[in-house]
């Protein structure tokens, strides 16, 4: 199979039918084999029913149905373990994406000069306060944090090299982050290019403001993973020796001052009656908190099944 075509969708009955024909009118100039892979994440306006009436005449259409909806991340870790194709294009079902990006898309994989391939929104059909400000926004944060220089990290149409794929695990809301988990897990020849945006022709928008609320939470939590997810001592082990070490400076301040006084004569305060005591105190407990917490976190992830798990590129015998 040359090239799978992922849909991750949610009640979006209306737009299967020209979503599905604009498809094949965009590959027929193509001479490849390919397949779509639509995967319904718990619709109830009745997409399933389309799907499979559509997939008994249409060879290329393939359908995996959730009893209930469990999210984008979900449909598209099903959507890439069923994959087929040596080159895989995640898009949207709202007709937003346009499928005549495809064939470019598949090129530019095909050259052997990427790995994945994003794709850019430079001019949207959305709000300009609900959607496009937050958008530029979390994407600058994005590109900070993970080092990962893509103008739109969350546009679903997307292609990829099959290994990429097969290669990473998306749960959660983490397919917003595809491209980083990507970087994490070896694939770094990341490209971009700029891509039709469509105005909403069908239904309304599944995704509220709170996702750039989520998505900032989710990227704190990748990046900590990929850093120190493998190496928790690292992270809470030096801060812990930091805040204790702290905390013992302090208290040994607390200690000489109290004996240079005594034994000049002076008058001097209670070590209780010092808020540097209590200071002192709070880092000392803290800073062995954080401590045994990166020790205990050193011992799960020694014992986990996956802490000598690494992707091999290529080998020789």
């Amino acid at each position: 199979m040359d090239l799978s075509i992922v849909i991750a969708l949610y009640n979006e009955r209306e737009s299967l039918p020209e979503l599905i024909n604009w498809i094949h009118a965009a590959l027929a100039s193509l001479s490849i084999r390919y397949e779509v892979v639509l995967i319904d994440d718990g619709s109830n306006d009745g997409s399933w029913g389309l799907i499979e009436e559509r997939a008994q005449s249409d060879p290329h259409v393939k359908g995996i149905r959730f009893r209930r909806n469990y999210g984008k991340s979900a449909a598209l870790y099903c959507g890439f373990e069923a994959a087929k194709g040596d080159v895989v294009i995640t898009m949207d079902a709202d007709l937003q994406d346009s499928p005549d990006e495809i064939p470019e898309l598949y090129r530019m994989i095909r050259s052997g000069n990427y790995d994945l391939v994003s794709g850019w929104k430079k001019r949207r059909h959305d709000g300009i306060f609900t959607k496009n400000i937050p958008s530029k926004l979390y994407n600058a944060t994005a590109r900070m944090v993970t080092g990962v220089k893509l103008h739109d990290m969350n546009c679903g149409l997307k292609a990829y090299r099959k290994e990429v794929i097969k290669s990473i695990e998306v749960y959660g809301d983490m397919h917003r982050y595809i491209p980083y988990l990507s970087k994490t897990a070896g694939f770094g020849r990341i490209g971009e290019k700029v891509v039709q945006h469509q105005a909403r022709k069908y239904g309304k928008s599944k995704f509220g403001l709170n996702r750039f609320v989520n998505g900032y939470l989710d990227l704190l939590t990748l990046w900590f993973l990929s850093k120190f997810g493998k190496k928790p001592m690292h992270f809470f082990g030096l801060i812990g020796s930091l805040t204790f070490l702290t905390g013992f400076v302090c208290s040994l301040i607390i200690i000489v001052n109290k004996l240079i006084a005594q034994s000049q004569g002076l008058k001097y305060r209670a070590v209780t009656d010092q808020p540097l005591f209590y200071i002192a105190l709070v880092a000392l407990i803290v800073g062995m908190q954080l401590f045994l917490a990166g020790f205990l976190g050193e011992l799960v992830s020694r014992n986990s099944s996956e802490r000598n798990k690494y992707l091999i590129d290529k080998r020789i015998e």
